[in-house]
């Protein structure tokens, strides 16, 4: 290896006494991959990268395998992959002393984006924006709740009877937070350790349940960030003695866990959409909204990839039920926030805790860059109540079925994400829909095993 940076980068890990790295990449359902090395096979993949067997894309969230991928497989013999090592990623592991971590970037045989990988996608995309003259800036906010729980128990108890962190329905309590202090500043001063900057936590409505604000970052640091945010959450919590979900609806008689998207445009330095107002929307942020609200029952599938997002879209609590945008309006699907202020931006509200970030920020800025070179235009913003179909606003999916079978007829998602990608995602949802469709339920057993 030659590159004096990174000749640099592994001088400094030795000065500062890392003796192991780990290294990995993200799957299509937003789990990390990945595997300690040693200093000496860091240095090796830096300069030529490195193989990892590619079953990662070819097997689901539980490590059963797909009877209907193409990209790998039995047909394939599920050889290597190629990964690249991103050095921007570098980041110190504050809870496993001496050791580093670095993410990577997946390609397939021919040197190019892997179309299983979702960095690798959300790359493209950005590729995309900056031919067009944009960058990106995203932030996102995840909800989860927090049990006293340890993943052997949640086992033991299959995934029942839990008990929460703390009980009862305190909103935004600092009474709750304060009773929590060694957790929250545990999360606080972990994630900053991990170069993740946390703008806000605080108590959400519900038993045991916090939502954490990431600060903004271009987009694909900020998704790395959102990614890394779980993986960290997951560690700290297991050092506290407890356990996290992100689901994006755990129990039916409480609310779901949303996993918002803040985004704005960037160009000459300026962010496109500071000088909107209420009245008068420039063209750019215009079109923007438009494509994602012309788009979002089409990638509503990548948005709510799992067959528990759609437990969210219920009435009443606050998960929106139609194709919909609206300035500070909380029922809309899109928020549009702070204009004529420095901080104007799109708050994309159809996504949930569960979103893979890649490929979620990928579908949200491509479906806008899609809508700003079309000259797509929006329907009226909603005043009131957008949950809706008012005849204006187009009723989302409510399935994972049916979210993927808009997708997979969508030649617009295939022009914006890529045939290959949205190909081999519609093959993995298809497969996540017929695994629920075989499973029996407990809500199953106690409603028909005596009565019928």
């Amino acid at each position: 290896m030659t590159d004096p940076a990174h000749q640099k980068l592994l001088a400094d890990l030795e000065a500062r006494g890392i003796n192991r790295a780990k290294i990995g990449g993200f799957d299509v359902d937003g789990v990390l991959r990945g595997k300690y090395v040693s200093i000496e096979k860091l240095k090796s993949a830096l300069g030529g990268g490195f193989g990892f067997c590619d079953v990662i894309f070819g097997w689901d969230i539980a490590d059963v395998l797909y009877d209907n991928a193409q990209v790998t497989g039995w047909h394939t013999g599920y050889p290597d992959a190629h990964a690249v090592l991103d050095p921007s990623t570098l980041r110190d592991i504050p809870w496993e002393p001496n050791t580093t971590a670095m993410l990577a970037d997946f390609r397939d045989a021919e040197g190019g984006p892997h179309p299983a990988c979702p960095r690798s996608l959300l790359r493209t995309v950005i590729a995309k924006g900056e031919r067009m003259g944009y960058s990106a800036k995203f932030s996102c906010e995840f909800e989860f709740f927090l049990f006293k729980e340890t993943p052997a128990s949640l086992h033991e108890k299959r995934f029942a009877g839990l008990t929460p962190l703390s009980p009862g329905m305190f909103g935004y309590s600092w009474v709750r937070e304060g009773q929590n202090k060694a957790l929250m500043a545990a999360i606080l001063d972990g994630a900053r350790a991990f170069d993740i900057e946390i703008e806000g936590l605080h108590t959400e409505t519900g038993p045991g349940v916090y939502e954490v604000a990431i600060r903004y970052d271009d987009v694909l640091r900020a998704a790395d960030k959102a990614a890394l945010f779980k993986v960290a959450m997951k560690q700290i919590a297991y050092e506290q003695g407890l356990s996290v979900t992100f689901m994006a609806k755990w129990n039916a008689d409480l609310p779901g866990s949303s996993g918002h998207l803040h985004q704005s445009l960037w160009k000459d330095g300026q962010n496109v959409f500071q000088g909107a107002t209420a009245g008068d929307l420039p063209p750019a942020l215009r079109h923007y909204i438009g494509g994602q609200v012309a788009l979002m029952p089409e990638l509503t599938a990548i948005y709510s990839p799992t067959v528990n997002s759609y437990k969210r879209y219920v009435p009443g609590v606050w998960a929106p039920l139609t194709a919909s945008w609206g300035v500070e309006n909380r029922t809309a699907a899109i928020r549009i926030i702070g204009l004529g202020s420095p901080a104007a931006r799109v708050e994309y509200r159809q996504t949930a805790a569960d979103i893979n970030p890649y490929t979620a920020m990928a579908a949200c800025l491509a479906a806008g860059l899609h809508g700003i070179e079309n000259g797509v235009e929006p329907p009226a913003g909603a005043r009131g109540d957008a949950s809706s179909s008012d005849g204006t606003r187009q009723a989302l999916p409510r399935t994972l079925a049916e979210a993927t079978r808009l997708l997979d007829g969508s030649a617009r998602a295939r022009e914006i994400l890529g045939e290959r990608f949205v190909d081999h995602y519609v093959r993995t949802r298809d497969w996540e829909v017929r695994q629920y469709e075989r499973a029996v339920s407990d809500w199953e057993l106690k409603r028909y095993f005596e009565a019928v």
